[in-house]
């Protein structure tokens, strides 16, 4: 864990971190570009692509039209598929991608645990072998009740999915519901061929040791991610979570302002500077769209210039009503 107080030292031996940005294009234009690692659309009217560099995330934005991602490296791309598996590399940084129909797999659980174990048996062919950043998109995260949550569900089969290969430390990580018909679990991951340094929030209690109430399976997630070259932070999702409590219930001004607290207690702990800037892209899920609206002016008015996509994504505790997530650049 890095602490509090640590001088952060960029490290220039090491690749930087892929750029990351969203920008108004087609999907054919970004990717044409020299060093495009991945692209994301959002939303059902998203375009379709062949490539395996482009994902349509199931998540809607309350941004119309909606920016795609772009995430680019100073390298050479290459790209392709094996099995359920997409991928991408180049500059020492891998993309991976997986989706699985829940209806074809069996249920939540048998998707994650098919989606880990096909990601884990892909990962141990690539020397790009240091997972950083995942994200899970998960459909109607918050039905049923107790152990039968299938976010609880989720976890179980990601854990029988991956088995011991976080062993010596979990990377950072979303999970965020969507609304799409179609039950598909999305799953994509950032590695490297170096390992980058996890970072935990001293307000929060590591997700691995979360108390059972919160399922059989804790999360298997860091709370963030120095990148190797010590250039970028990767935020996971980040809620109003004090200690493993989730706080200001029915709240969401309140909610969010405990969140970007959160943030910068992150910050903090990796030796990063206070606060963000106009390089620094964020994500803003919302679980209710009537709240999207004062979401976005109470960001304007904390991140003044900072890129926000804002999506409409439940929170893996239904009591959340906002989560953030995103990258800190140096």
């Amino acid at each position: 864990m890095a602490q509090a107080g640590e001088n952060l030292q960029v490290s220039s031996g090491l690749s930087r971190t892929p750029h990351i940005t969203y920008r108004m294009a087609q999907p054919e234009v970004a990717l044409a570009e020299s060093g495009t690692l991945a692209a994301f659309g959002f939303g059902a009217g998203t375009s379709d692509n062949d490539d395996p560099r482009w994902l349509r995330v199931a998540l809607e934005s309350f941004d119309a039209p909606a920016p795609i991602e772009l995430w680019q490296v100073d390298a050479p791309v290459v790209c392709g598929r094996q099995n359920d598996v997409r991928w991408s590399a180049g500059g020492g940084w891998l993309f991976v991608a997986i989706e699985v129909d829940e209806q074809m797999a069996g249920g939540i659980e048998h998707a994650a645990h098919h989606a880990y174990a096909a990601l884990r048996q892909f990962m141990g062919t690539r020397n790009e072998r240091h997972v950083l950043r995942i994200w899970n998109y998960i459909g109607d995260i918050n039905r049923g009740d107790g152990d039968a949550e299938r976010y609880k569900q989720f976890c179980d089969g990601r854990a029988a999915g991956l088995g011991d290969f976080f062993a010596t430390g979990f990377p950072a990580a979303t999970a965020i519901g969507h609304h799409d018909r179609q039950r598909t679990l999305q799953i994509y991951l950032l590695a490297s061929l170096d390992a980058g340094q996890a970072v935990e929030n001293p307000r929060q209690t590591s997700a691995w040791r979360y108390p059972r109430q919160y399922g059989r399976t804790s999360p298997g997630f860091a709370r963030a991610m120095l990148m190797p070259a010590r250039d970028v932070l990767a935020i996971s999702g980040t809620a109003a979570v004090v200690g493993h409590a989730s706080a200001h219930e029915g709240n969401v001004e309140a909610q969010l302002s405990e969140t970007l607290t959160n943030l910068e207690a992150l910050l903090t702990s990796a030796g990063m500077p206070a606060g963000f800037d106009t390089h620094s892209p964020l994500k803003a899920y919302v679980r209710h769209a009537t709240d999207a609206g004062r979401v976005r002016d109470i960001l304007q008015q904390r991140l003044p210039g900072v890129p926000v996509l804002l999506m409409h994504g439940d929170v893996c505790r239904s009591e959340l009503l906002v989560e953030l997530d995103g990258w800190r650049y140096a």
